[in-house]
């Protein structure tokens, strides 16, 4: 154990995290040369299309230094904010980790939140400066911004390692800083086994596998264990590492970072932040781990299925996805126009993108989606409090006494030169400014609470717009406060469009309905009849656009003749598209929808 070094690698998206970790797997010739490939650790399609870190992975290596063999468990990180509860997962159970942070962008949003929870763990941290081999990298200067967010944390810089993952770098050398100074991991490997389950992944043959961390006690293959949350008890038929594919090595003592199978095949038994202990009472731990965070949805839609006969295997693609995806929580719902469905609620709007792109990929669904909303508490003149997640749970007006909607406080990282923008950006909300701290001199942090309704959408994309993608952000929920909220219908060509419905304040309706028309006026596509797009509150229209009816040539065969044979044609289209219009209906595909809703 005392040659055993667990960490993490953890900083914003797209600092090169997992460039990073193919450098430290070729170093340590964890992957034979022939089978390496970039993003190796990102083992999912989307991760490598869009060049992201989805869900964490973990690795075992083994590196030789100074004629010592020592075991390195490495877990790497997503970065986007919308991820940051896999980040809190990996830091529970390692001693360490490497803050990297790109030398052509500097300190950012997602860094500090990372940073923060780090400390609070008290875990070592080795800060390093990566890409500083391009040509527009200022080292200098973001190496100057480290040094005051580490002293404003209370932590002292030691050594800031400047290097460059995609060449090689600088990269063993930091590599032997880990080993250097994270120290081995604590636990006593004859007391009462106690193992934290940190993530999980499922086999169609064996079930939930679970991804541990032991911390006191050693779990052996074929001991008797129980799952102390639950209260269920199994058998342990496997354990092993990640190198970085499943090994079986029989047993993970104290100290270790591995999985085991632990022959169950509900996700509930073996849930996340659980603990694992042995099942007999002499063996049995007294008290779980503490400590670990439940991830919390703040964004919540209703999704269907396209035909009502891909219901069932619908509900079972999810059921299969929360398996190795924990934040994901979804519960049945039915509408009259759409027919079954799932309420499911999301991290963000790119955790969304994500599943509903998984669901199309890998098991072959086309959706129908609804709006993305936030949940709202709505109090009804009878005195019950409700939780609404969307549109179609939203009571009658009559009935509601006081409708509340939750709050975040958010901090923007810019540049002092984007200062203006971001402030110019940030009063377009419905919010109040609290202060602004400066991190050193190249960093400002701007502090705003707003409605999280407001900044789910587009507001990070237009951050990254009006900063030149300098800027960064990252939000917290602070509670309820209440406001006059309504419900927004869309109607096109006459017909409510449930799935375009949404919740928006009284004082906004007619600009948000006004926007939407605008949006969905540019966005669907033409139909050979004029469409009518309108925004309606209640039973008034506060908004509407029309969306011109394709066009076609319908005289451009003709030649020569009387001019009244074209005549004729035009009237015949004429009346066609008359009958059109007034029995002609909008089908919008989905992928319409998520451009919509972006």
């Amino acid at each position: 154990m005392s040659n055993t070094r667990n960490f993490v690698i953890f900083a914003h998206i797209d600092h090169g995290k997992s460039t990073l970790a193919d450098r430290f797997l070729e170093l340590t010739h964890s992957v034979e040369a022939r089978k390496m490939q970039e993003q190796y650790l990102d083992s999912m399609e989307l991760e490598r299309e869009r060049g992201i870190t989805i869900k964490m992975q973990p690795v075992t290596m083994k590196y030789d230094m100074g004629g010592a063999n020592y075991t390195l468990n490495l877990i790497d990180t997503p970065g986007h904010v919308d991820f940051s509860y896999e980040v809190s997962r990996a830091l529970a159970a390692v001693e360490g980790g490497i803050l990297l942070v790109d030398a052509t962008s500097g300190v950012q949003a997602q860094t500090v939140a990372h940073l923060t929870i780090a400390v609070e763990q008290g875990l070592t941290i080795i800060p390093a400066i990566n890409k500083v081999d391009l040509p527009q990298a200022r080292p200098d200067e973001v190496e100057a911004e480290i040094i005051d967010l580490l002293i404003s944390l209370g932590s002292e810089p030691d050594v800031i390692h400047r290097i460059s993952a995609k060449t090689g770098e600088g990269v063993e050398a930091l590599l032997q800083e880990v080993i250097r100074r994270v120290p081995a991991p604590s636990g006593d490997p004859t007391a009462h086994l106690r193992a934290l389950i940190f993530d999980s992944t499922y086999d169609d043959y064996r079930g939930v596998i679970s991804y541990i961390r032991v911390m006191d006690g050693t779990l052996t293959v074929r001991d008797r264990i129980m799952f102390m949350v639950s209260g269920t008890a199994s058998e342990a038929k496997d354990v092993g590492v990640f190198s970085p594919q499943f090994v079986s090595t029989g047993e993970l003592p104290a100290g270790s970072i591995g999985y085991v199978v632990g022959g169950v095949k509900d996700i509930e038994v073996a849930r996340i932040g659980d603990t694992i202990t042995h099942n007999e009472e002499p063996l049995r731990a007294s008290e779980a781990i503490a400590g670990y965070r439940q991830p919390q949805s703040v964004v919540f839609s209703t999704i269907f299925p396209e035909s009502e006969h891909d219901y069932n295997d619908f509900a079972d693609a999810l059921a299969k996805l929360k398996l190795s995806d924990a934040s994901l929580h979804f519960e049945p719902e039915s509408s009259d126009a759409l027919g079954r469905g799932m309420k499911i609620g999301f991290l963000g709007m790119l955790h969304m993108e994500i599943i509903l792109e998984r669901l199309r990929r890998e098991y072959n669904l086309e959706l129908v989606v609804t709006a993305p909303s936030v949940a709202y508490h709505v109090t009804l003149t009878s005195g019950e409090t409700r939780t609404i997640t969307g549109p179609a749970q939203f009571p009658d007006p009559g009935q509601i006494q006081l409708t509340e909607e939750p709050w975040a406080h958010v901090a923007i990282l810019v540049p002092p030169g984007y200062m203006n923008n971001a402030m110019s950006l940030l009063k377009n909300l419905r919010g109040a400014y609290k202060d602004t701290e400066y991190l050193g001199s190249d960093r400002v942090s701007i502090h705003y609470e707003v409605p999280l309704a407001d900044i789910i959408s587009d507001f990070y994309d237009n951050l990254k717009s009006v900063t030149s993608g300098f800027g960064s952000m990252l939000y917290e929920v602070v509670g309820y406060r209440p406001e006059d909220i309504v419900k927004l219908d869309i109607l096109l060509a006459g017909d409510k469009v449930e799935a375009l419905s949404r919740l928006v304040p009284r004082a906004n309706a007619e600009r948000e309905g006004r926007r939407l028309a605008e949006k969905i006026r540019d966005t669907i596509p033409a139909e050979q009849f004029a469409v009518a797009i309108q925004a309606m509150v209640g039973g008034s229209i506060v908004a509407r656009e029309t969306r011109s009816a394709m066009r076609k040539h319908v005289t451009g065969n003709l030649y020569g003749g009387d001019v009244t044979r074209k005549m004729k044609l035009l009237e015949k289209q004429k009346k066609g598209k008359k009958r059109l219009k007034s029995m002609g209906r909008v089908n919008l595909e989905p992928d319409v929808l998520m451009k919509l809703f972006r």
